[in-house]
């Protein structure tokens, strides 16, 4: 059985916490000593790729102590209950069973009065492929008999951050493979301008639009639905004619005939960890095909069976989530910055931005008591060499030291590139990356202080072959990982979200008229 204690009681942390400034990355990092360094501390990765951390401010003796921090705190143990269906989401009582949905770790049966969760995914999968198949095959078209050829996703948070980063992850992988079947868009902000923009470039008689809301009453996304039914009417089409929900049984989108199909999940998968379930599953099976949305899978799958590893050394997504503890809590580095050097992945820390910080973003432990040291870091990023040309300033020679990681692939996804000066854009952009690592990491010294850099920038890279389906489930997967590994650390409760949930109940009473004090005085300033 697990116990659950606060980091600060762990004699491991208390031990840890003395380390502090220990290791001197730029004298690491130098000479020979720095190139047998980086051979020496990489850990593989599943779809063959690896995560080397270098860069970072660690060593052996750190690592060890990681190592014994990671056992006391029972890391991999807390994992094993999760997927076998403990109670880990203390706040709101329920599950977590997103690593479910990859049909891999967990028990035979996983029971909910009576029904075996395992079995509801994989049938919830079936008949997203069963849909998605027909749609491709034209066994299911709009009512003039023609074909549908894109697919709009109306959700807003986890139902629209994830799904969206990941199909533009692969956009142009499958253009270059030939397996995209649909284009997909989204509608996520309940400004108007996001909608209408979405519904004038698209063909809306030929678009399948997807409500995404769990409980079915998210107010950006009903009034999403809202605004795309009116077009369809006004286009004198009927709506339930091109209108899916990805919804729970019991929410009011799976009441009536409102539409054409209705996928359902349930309230054990929080809506930053769903792009696994149908909520993922429904926009990427009709955007790429079944096939491709289950390599994703298959990817996601292959990372969660290593972080099942106690060996920290042989566990990339623990390892990578103890040395980000190491930086926040005895290094005190307030921010981490994840910059993937892959253009695919625009809109991917974005998504791990909100799947960070909505999950450890949190002061109160797993009881409800106030912790005693820091959590979550704030998340951000842009794609490289994009960033370099912008926030890489302060990175490189700003008063706060960011840590970072680097995500980077030696192909490009489309293969078209020209040489100029001697080397392919795809060269350029890896040797980039390399050289941020060590610029960062050693510095530079110069007699005009203006021109010096400091060094000491601690940073760590995810690198593969080729950014495709399977690469990108195990970069979901190790993320997704990590945040709930650093989550048990600090004993958070990482899976509900109350700081969400205050800004839509001040909304609705502004719009119910329902204000007082300095609500009143910004609802008459907006007019609303």
């Amino acid at each position: 059985m697990v116990t659950w204690n606060n980091m600060d009681t762990l004699a491991s942390y208390q031990k840890l916490s003395t380390m502090k400034g220990r290791v001197n990355i730029i004298e690491a990092m130098a000479g020979e000593g720095g190139a047998e360094r980086v051979k020496r501390y990489t850990t593989p990765m599943a779809a063959g790729m690896s995560y080397n951390y270098a860069a970072k401010e660690v060593d052996d003796a750190i690592l060890e102590q990681l190592a014994a921090l990671a056992e006391e705190a029972q890391l991999v143990d807390k994992f094993e209950e999760l997927y076998n269906g403990a109670v880990i989401n203390t706040g709101e009582k329920r599950m977590v069973l997103h690593h479910l949905a990859r049909r891999q770790l967990g028990k035979d049966v996983i029971d909910e009065n009576g029904v075996n969760k395992r079995e509801f995914y994989a049938g919830v999968q079936a008949k997203v492929a069963d849909f998605a198949n027909k749609v491709h095959a034209g066994e299911i078209t709009n009512a003039a008999g023609e074909t549908f050829t894109t697919v709009v996703q109306i959700g807003i948070g986890g139902s629209d951050l994830g799904p969206r980063a990941l199909y533009l992850a692969l956009e142009n992988w499958a253009k270059a493979n030939n397996t995209l079947k649909m284009e997909a868009k989204f509608i996520s902000n309940v400004d108007p301008d996001d909608a209408a923009a979405v519904l004038n470039s698209i063909d809306v008689s030929r678009s399948l639009f997807i409500v995404v809301s769990k409980s079915g009453t998210t107010l950006e996304t009903l009034t999403n639905e809202a605004f795309v039914k009116d077009a369809l009417v006004k286009a004198g089409l009927n709506p339930s004619d091109h209108m899916l929900a990805v919804t729970s049984e019991t929410s009011p989108l799976a009441q009536g005939d409102d539409y054409l199909e209705a996928f359902f999940m349930d309230d054990y998968i929080g809506g930053r960890f769903s792009s696994s379930s149908a909520v993922g599953g429904a926009v990427l099976s009709l955007a790429f095909g079944p096939e491709v949305f289950a390599e994703i899978l298959d990817g996601a799958a292959e990372e969660d069976k290593l972080a099942t590893n106690k060996d920290l050394l042989q566990n990339p997504d623990m390892l990578d989530a103890l040395i980000g503890i190491y930086e926040r809590n005895v290094q005190g580095y307030p921010a981490t910055a994840v910059l993937p050097y892959s253009q695919a992945l625009s809109r991917f820390p974005a998504h791990l931005q909100q799947m960070d910080m909505e999950s450890n973003g949190k002061s109160v432990n797993r009881f409800g008591e106030y912790v005693n040291y820091v959590t979550g870091p704030i998340i951000f990023g842009e794609p490289g060499t994009n960033g370099q040309h912008s926030f890489y300033q302060l990175l490189h020679q700003g008063t706060d030291i960011t840590p970072l990681q680097f995500v980077g692939f030696k192909q490009s996804q489309i293969g078209t590139d020209v040489v100029i000066e001697g080397t392919t854009s795809q060269q350029k952009l890896c040797a980039n990356v390399a050289a941020q690592i060590v610029a960062f990491a050693c510095g530079k010294d110069d007699e005009n202080n203006n021109k010096s850099f400091k060094g000491g920038r601690p940073s760590s890279i995810i690198i593969g072959e080729q950014l495709t389906p399977a690469a990108l489930g195990a970069l979901l997967a190790h993320y997704e990982n990590k945040v709930m590994f650093q989550g048990f650390v600090w004993n958070l409760n990482s899976f509900d979200q109350e700081g969400v949930q205050l800004g839509k109940v001040l909304a609705k009473r502004v719009l119910a008229h329902d204000t007082d004090g300095a609500l009143k005085v910004y609802s008459d300033l907006l007019d609303i």
